[in-house]
């Protein structure tokens, strides 16, 4: 009986390394994957030519700073920082999946890809890069009464 138990903990233990592994290499693939996208020029139409994501994001942390009162562009940056992952994905599925449950349930946005419901599934992570992006620049960038930063310029590194 003691052998079954320790078969049975050793598999479970086996099983839990190979999970362990497979989720830490699913982790590295994303972040290579966002490192590498981020270094790319942006496809979002009103950027300045060839300006990468981290050149956006530098100027966007720049201008926060340049915002009075502080709170305006560090609450501008904390809630981009929830809100843009979350609706990146919901977006990305909205438009690969219209008329479905997350579909009906959201508001139109601008940002929501259209005629994309066909793309192959490894073409996705491009899409939700570039869903991430329109968010990004329409979360950061966008001029807004109560809370503007200053129009993006390209920050040298």
């Amino acid at each position: 009986m003691k052998f079954i138990f320790k078969m049975a903990a050793g598999f479970i233990r086996f099983m839990f390394r190979i999970l362990s592994l497979g989720l830490f290499l699913v982790v590295l693939a994303v972040a290579c994957f966002i490192y590498f996208r981020g270094n790319q020029p942006m496809q979002v139409a009103q950027v300045p030519a060839d300006m990468t994501y981290w050149q956006f994001m530098a100027d966007r942390l720049d201008a926060a700073q340049e915002v009075e009162p502080k709170r305006c562009g560090v609450g501008r940056l904390i809630t981009f920082g929830i809100l843009a992952p979350v609706y990146s994905l919901v977006y990305t599925d909205v438009g690969l999946h219209p008329g479905g449950f997350l579909d009906r349930v959201s508001q139109d946005d601008q940002n929501i890809p259209n005629g994309v419901e066909n793309t192959p599934w490894y073409n996705v992570p491009e899409l939700w890069w570039n869903v991430f992006e329109k968010i990004s620049w329409s979360m950061l960038a966008r001029r807004t009464p109560a809370c503007s930063f200053r129009p993006v310029e390209i920050v040298d590194q």
